[in-house]
């Protein structure tokens, strides 16, 4: 069979087209490959196939970024008008939101936005850090490096953007190209969260199990204030079997796209979720909800509560306090002049009708000595780990660069004594490691494993505003009975 024709057979096997379009179809993806065919190979996705046939017909160049749009435009045939996505969804959730949520992600990764075969790539292992808290590593493989065309070309784009940005609602169908994101196949759930109108969709390059985000259907940049924790009270309520929470809302501490204001979510539970309550914290004001400090390397104040109008509100005043509370003994500092360095990370999930928040506090101060941070991996990890620390890292899963896998390697044939090309970077790390162990070929793996495990540890102590020392005890108990002093 002609690889044309097998496609078109499998868009219509799909479901978003009839057998007796099947004419009309073929015609549809003869003008994006081109009139020229050849017989469909068996190792090969048919949409794969018809990219490199494109190519060889001369009709798209041969770069990433052209491969990119073709695909997408390819499966967007494989793929129901947003209005059929929308009613299907909210059909199955008169079921269950578990089933919808299943629905929308096989979808999704039937039609290629989400790209599991480049996530299959990602090195993804897990272990205990040296003071006892479980971590999960990945080293990220499968977000594509940037087309050198696409750089050029964003570099040049002087005029309006559309769409605004890489989350805005117009992104869904949007061809893209040079500088822009391919999205012909993205498929966007229109929900209303509080009353107003947010979407949800699903990340092509996932971290996670069923990674997704909720977007703001307007262009507005983050910000976390008490509307924050009613959205993810709302977000939780509907889907109750995703956790959700937001990136910090300032520079340093927050995310890439401080833009446009979003959350992140999806069916995972990430070590911080797990982890214990090590001080119980308790607001005579709030006998509804039960707090405590948790045993983490960041500085997670955590509250957990059925009353959800006792839990927004106890975490609103929490969060107003920390933006403006100062230790200077810890270089803890909110304001400088009018400029605002404290927010927090926000995350909720569920517990059966127990709603549980962790509050992370943030401080995006610098000094010279720490110039990206003093809440920030400092110099001496930045081998390893030098981005910043976001939501999802903050949980405990280190979404490490993919500059490692081929590094690291080489890093454990210098253990071994064989010929290597290793980074100046990673020497000092490399050989206080070599020092602590007896390394070879049977434990080579495994004491690497360790060693980034340890790293990563470190780096969200780094990223923590009171450490997990005594001096660290010491802030939390100024911390906490300032609190006190402001709510009860």
């Amino acid at each position: 069979m002609k690889v044309i024709e097998k496609f078109a057979d499998e868009v219509i096997a799909a479901g978003s087209f009839e057998p007796l379009d099947r004419v009309y179809l073929i015609n549809k993806i003869r003008a994006l490959v081109g009139d020229h065919e050849e017989d469909a190979s068996g190792s090969l996705p048919a949409a794969k196939q018809l990219v490199d046939l494109a190519v060889r017909n001369k009709k798209i160049a041969d770069d990433q970024t052209s491969r990119e749009v073709l695909n997408d435009q390819l499966y967007d045939l494989m793929t129901p008008v947003p209005s059929r996505v929308n009613y299907l969804f909210w059909q199955k959730m008169q079921e269950s939101s578990k089933e919808a949520t299943s629905w929308f992600y096989d979808l999704c990764v039937r039609n290629n936005y989400v790209k599991k075969e480049a996530i299959a790539k990602n090195v993804v292992f897990d272990g205990t850090g040296k003071n006892g808290h479980e971590l999960e590593i990945t080293i990220n493989l499968s977000k594509p490096e940037k087309d050198p065309k696409a750089i050029a070309a964003a570099a040049h784009d002087t005029g309006k953007k559309y769409p605004k940005c890489a989350l805005c609602l117009e992104n869904e169908g949007y061809l893209g190209g040079y500088g822009k994101n391919a999205r012909s196949n993205l498929r966007i759930i229109r929900m209303t969260i509080a009353g107003k109108p947010w979407g949800f969709q699903y990340s092509p390059y996932a971290y996670f199990n069923e990674h997704c985000i909720f977007l703001d259907q307007k262009h507005e940049p983050m910000k976390i204030n008490e509307q924050t924790l009613i959205n993810l009270v709302d977000i939780e309520k509907q889907l109750p079997e995703y956790f959700v929470g937001s990136n910090a809302d300032l520079p340093i501490v927050g995310g890439s796209m401080l833009a446009h204001e979003h959350y992140q979510g999806g069916r995972h539970v990430f070590p911080m979720m797990k982890a214990a309550i090590k001080q119980k914290v308790e607001f005579a004001s709030y006998p509804d909800v039960d707090a405590g400090i948790v045993d983490w390397p960041m500085s997670d104040l955590r509250l957990s509560s059925e009353n959800i109008s006792a839990l927004i509100n106890l975490g609103t005043q929490i969060i107003k306090i920390w933006d403006h509370y100062d230790d200077e003994k810890r270089q803890i500092k909110a304001f400088v002049g009018k400029t605002p360095h404290h927010t927090v990370t926000p995350i909720m999930h569920r517990e059966g009708e127990k709603f549980v928040l962790d509050l992370v506090l943030r401080d995006n101060n610098t000094t010279d000595k720490y110039p990206l941070g003093i809440f920030h991996p400092h110099q001496d990890l930045w081998h390893i780990k030098k981005e910043n620390i976001g939501l999802i890292e903050v949980m405990g899963r280190a979404i490490l660069p993919g500059r490692l896998k081929a590094e690291l390697e080489e890093v454990k044939k210098y253990w071994l004594g064989e010929s290597n090309d290793m980074a100046e970077s990673h020497l000092a790390w490399a050989k206080a490691i070599k020092e602590e162990h007896k390394i070879d070929a049977g434990n080579v793996d495994q004491v690497m494993q360790q060693a980034v495990v340890d790293v990563f540890e470190r780096v969200l102590q780094d990223a923590g505003v009171f450490k997990n020392d005594e001096d660290g005890e010491q802030g939390w108990e100024l911390f906490i009975n300032a609190l006190k002093e402001d709510i009860d």
